[in-house]
């Protein structure tokens, strides 16, 4: 990813951290080791607290009977992508945990063992000090209190979505179904219910598609910063949470619990990649635990799609518990569709033989060309984790926003997954809600141009760009798109063409230079051409200069405007 900021993955790619220990020093980068002088030369280097108790697992675990093996040339061998991937194109998400209670966005389970972050002075005012009300603590103020998802799930399919996929875990590392690998999870702590069993009962009943996602394998280097202590103030020196042991927990909420199982710290700080490779090496019980915790989210929710936040897999290639759960994942479904494969593995930054085995998903990004293989882009409206900020300023992205990256996806094969960030207690907010309501009148009347679609001879003309890159409305390396009415990007299904308009011309005028006569995309004969949703033809020319079509005296919609074209010969094969 080419953010202009830090992303997540360059945050932990270039970053190391330090806990007292002066030989870890040597790891960090040199702001952070001036910034952290202070706590290197505090005083003796603490005792590390033990591992946590591996939970057993059964015998067999983890390998399933079935045709995929774990490596990348028996996936691509054996994978077919689904059609109701294929056809679905839109989605919609629920990134939703704990860390959505302190309602102040992203990585707030991590910003708040940052000294320097204003999340750090927000968490001391509002919850206490870090050595003394953690994260783990605001996992249990974690309530879900006015969660209906039911009525939500209604709601997003309403909307358009085909497939809606809630969140397993974030980096925070909290389960958020009744995980036997994992004591920290919604069935014992916070809400005392399944999440994820909530969420897929209501979505099997609407009869959508059911997709969850699992960002669960970074607490060993995200969490570092939880070994740290303050270096000014009153409470200079007193470490934080992230080293306490089960027995801290005595006489407390969380007494019987290790923090252990949650923080993972029981190790020196050091720098690590996104794929886990670095120094001191991650500890392999670490590697399993996350393996064990996954296959046995398979095996309580089968999902139709499971999204990872890793670079191609879970910590590839630097061990293997990737590969496994594909291999896993693959014959589990294989099995339980009685010989056929109908689901989805995501993956980050692959190459073209792995496009081949996983979907390619492009985290707030698109494409800049048709895409051989289908994919994904998952974004959302503002922050990934509910930000209250958004409401106050009314600065959410806007449904426009939102139908143009979608018709820019589907032009180019992919789908898009929209996250409407939900607060602690579960509920949208009132502009949240105005946005779905808004992007439903839309996809009511559009959705016939996105369904079961097909890319064109090409996906359209005007600007290149994609539609969004860093969050709907920019794209990486470069300001946002201005799209006008000459922007246009073309799907197919059957014998007919669609083209969507990112802006309605002034003039009442709409050309559309793929088609006209002579150019090499204008192949075939154009016989009728009506806006989607309104059963009446426009009248239409058709020379060098393209297809110029007179539109109504009044705008048909409000942004982004279908068009349906029919005629002989407009249309390719689809692959």
């Amino acid at each position: 990813m080419h953010h202009s900021h830090l992303t997540r993955r360059h945050f932990l790619k270039h970053s190391a951290f330090l806990a007292g220990a002066g030989a870890a020093a040597r790891f960090m980068p040199s702001g952070l080791r001036a910034a952290n002088a202070a706590a290197a030369t505090a005083g003796p280097v603490r005792p590390l607290p033990p591992a946590p108790t591996a939970i057993p697992t059964p015998p067999g675990w983890g390998v399933m009977d079935g045709p995929f093996q774990p490596n990348f040339e028996s996936l691509t061998a054996g994978y077919r992508m689904p059609d109701w991937f294929r056809d679905a194109k839109f989605g919609m998400w629920a990134h939703w945990g704990p860390q959505c209670v302190p309602e102040q966005g992203d990585w707030y389970a991590k910003n708040m063992y940052i000294e320097s972050h204003a999340i750090h002075k927000f968490h001391i005012e509002k919850y206490g000090h870090p050595s003394k009300f953690g994260f783990k603590d605001v996992c249990h103020l974690f309530k879900a209190e006015r969660w209906d998802p039911e009525h939500l799930i209604g709601l997003y399919k309403r909307a358009g979505a085909k497939y809606f996929m809630c969140m397993a875990n974030h980096h925070d590392n909290f389960d958020n179904f009744d995980s036997t690998y994992q004591p920290w999870n919604s069935v014992a702590i916070g809400p005392k219910r399944s999440l994820v069993g909530g969420w897929e009962k209501a979505v099997r009943a609407a009869g959508l598609k059911f997709a969850i996602s699992s960002h669960g394998d970074r607490a060993w280097s995200w969490y570092q910063e939880a070994q740290l202590a303050d270096t000014t103030g009153p409470m200079a020196g007193v470490p934080y949470d992230g080293q306490m042991t089960k027995a801290d927990g005595k006489g407390l909420w969380w007494e019987g619990l290790d923090p252990q199982d949650y923080y993972a710290q029981y190790h020196r700080p050091g720098e690590y990649k996104w794929n886990f490779a670095g120094t001191p090496p991650v500890d392999p019980a670490f590697s399993e635990k996350f393996f064990n915790r996954t296959i046995d989210l398979i095996n309580k929710h089968s999902p139709d799609l499971l999204y990872f936040d890793d670079s191609v897999l879970p910590h590839y290639p630097t061990n293997d518990i990737g590969l496994r759960i594909a291999a896993y994942l693959y014959n589990h479904n294989f099995k339980r569709n009685r010989g056929s494969l109908d689901v989805v593995l995501t993956g980050k930054d692959l190459n073209e033989a792995q496009s081949r085995a996983l979907v390619m998903d492009i985290e707030r990004g698109g494409a800049g060309a048709i895409r051989a293989e289908p994919w994904q882009t998952d974004t959302c409206i503002g922050s990934w984790h509910y930000h209250i900020k958004h409401l106050t300023n009314h600065d959410y992205k806007n449904a426009r926003d939102i139908a143009r990256m979608l018709v820019d996806n589907v032009s180019k094969n992919g789908n898009l997954m929209l996250n409407i960030p939900l607060p602690g207690h579960g509920e949208p907010d009132s502009d949240e809600l105005a946005i779905i309501a808004d992007f439903t009148t839309w996809m009511d009347r559009n959705n016939s141009g996105i369904y079961a679609t097909r890319p064109w001879r090409v996906f359209g003309e005007g600007s290149t760009a994609p539609a969004a890159g860093n969050g709907i409305g920019k794209r990486a390396g470069g300001p946002a798109p201005t799209f006008t009415a000459r922007d246009i990007r073309f799907m197919q299904k059957g014998d007919t063409l669609f083209a969507f308009v990112m802006d309605w011309p002034a003039d009442g005028k709409l050309v559309i230079s793929s088609l006209a006569t002579g150019a090499a995309t204008g192949v075939g004969n154009v016989e009728r051409i009506e806006l989607i949703g309104v059963n009446a033809p426009l009248a239409f020319t058709r020379d060098a200069a393209g297809l110029n079509v007179t539109l109504p005296a009044q705008k048909v919609g409000s942004y982004v405007y279908g068009f349906k074209i029919s005629g002989r010969g407009l249309t390719t094969p689809a692959a």
